[in-house]
């Protein structure tokens, strides 16, 4: 089953760092009812992997990346909120990307798909919104990508949210973030099977893919964590291997487990795109970030960050959150104790869905 609608861009989309594409779409799907002001819609982008696929739906009741959070009397009250969730632009659920077809040619854009931004992705799901005759909606989310996007959102189309809720995001990226994805990105190229971009389906760089995914998952969560979880616990019996240096831990069996699903599922040069627009991505071209968010017109916004996070540091989060401030939003900052690391939204759902719920309902 699939829940899935689609939303044409604009022809030509113009994109924030050159180039433009035809006939490009967005994948999205909904959940509740707009009302018949208009005004009660929510605007959830993802992080960099998750399809729009949020929550169960009567059109797919398959469980989604964020089930337990969005729906009937949950954070995301889906009786009051009419949530769309978009898949990113250059992402391969459905959205427009590198592994999209070029109409001009018939065949995969690759590495002929124009550069991407963290500002592309905000225009996609802002046009999505327009083409739901929506001119303003109330809230605008999202969570690590999405929580930089939702920034961009805010400095691109000033008046068109009239809430900000920013999880686990940042003004731009840190040295630590870059280096990291710039390491899981040559993982990727450095792969035999990569070809330059014009891999065949049949045969992608899975091993470049597996690598990167495993060095972003132990980034995505905590020390902590890792030592409560798998301590020094011996990997299954059925997960060994007879390579002399095979894994032997159940922490490396629980990381080539999550590499081989996300190497069956995404894109790789969906992934390097959308990897590089995290990097490059900085509030501050848009203007003095209070200035900016002084011109959004926002009348509240809640700004997420956890102690644990290696990723996207808590201090990125008080920043955007002071700035917000100073721009006369009423803003709440909450520094969450999790010990999941950055995916503790995705994680610790009671902890996240106490202040995300709490500010909805404000």
């Amino acid at each position: 089953m699939d829940a899935r609608q689609y939303a044409s861009l604009p022809d030509p989309f113009p994109m924030w760092r050159g180039g433009m594409l035809h006939g490009a779409r967005i994948a999205y799907e909904t959940w509740g009812a707009l009302n018949a002001a208009r005004d009660n819609a929510l605007l959830l982008f993802t992080g960099l992997s998750p399809p729009a696929h949020a929550a169960s739906s009567p059109a797919d009741p398959s469980d989604g990346w964020w089930q337990g959070m969005v729906g009937p009397r949950l954070a995301i009250d889906t009786e009051r909120f009419f949530v769309i969730c978009v898949n990113s632009l250059g992402s391969c659920f459905g959205s427009s990307g590198p592994a999209s077809i070029d109409p001009a040619t018939g065949k995969p854009y690759r590495l002929k798909f124009p550069d991407l931004s963290v500002e592309d992705i905000a225009r996609a799901g802002f046009e999505t919104v327009r083409s739901l005759g929506i001119e303003r909606l109330d809230t605008v989310m999202g969570p690590s990508l999405g929580g930089m996007v939702v920034l961009a959102y805010a400095a691109q189309f000033p008046g068109a949210a009239r809430r900000l809720v920013c999880i686990s995001g940042t003004a731009a990226a840190a040295p630590f973030a870059i280096a990291l994805r710039s390491i899981q990105r040559e993982a990727i190229t450095h792969d035999p099977d990569w070809a330059g971009g014009d891999y065949s389906a049949e045969r992608p760089p899975l091993t470049g893919q597996r690598l990167a995914r495993k060095l972003g998952t132990v980034t995505y969560r905590s020390a902590a964590e890792w030592q409560q979880r798998f301590g020094r616990a011996p990997i299954r019996d059925d997960m060994k291997s007879g390579d002399p240096f095979a894994s032997e831990f159940a922490v490396q069996g629980y990381l080539e487990a999550l590499a081989q699903r996300f190497v069956s599922a995404f894109d790789a040069n969906c992934y390097l795109y959308i990897s590089r627009s995290m990097d490059r991505f900085d509030l501050g071209v848009h203007g003095e970030a209070v200035s900016v968010f002084r011109r959004a017109a926002l009348s509240s916004a809640l700004v997420i960050g956890v102690q644990s996070d290696l990723l996207f540091s808590l201090t990125e989060q008080q920043a955007v959150a002071s700035s917000l401030a100073a721009a006369g939003v009423a803003t709440r900052f909450a520094p969450l104790p999790c010990i999941e690391g950055h995916d503790a939204f995705l994680v610790d759902l009671d902890t996240f869905g106490r202040e995300i719920g709490a500010f909805l309902r404000g």
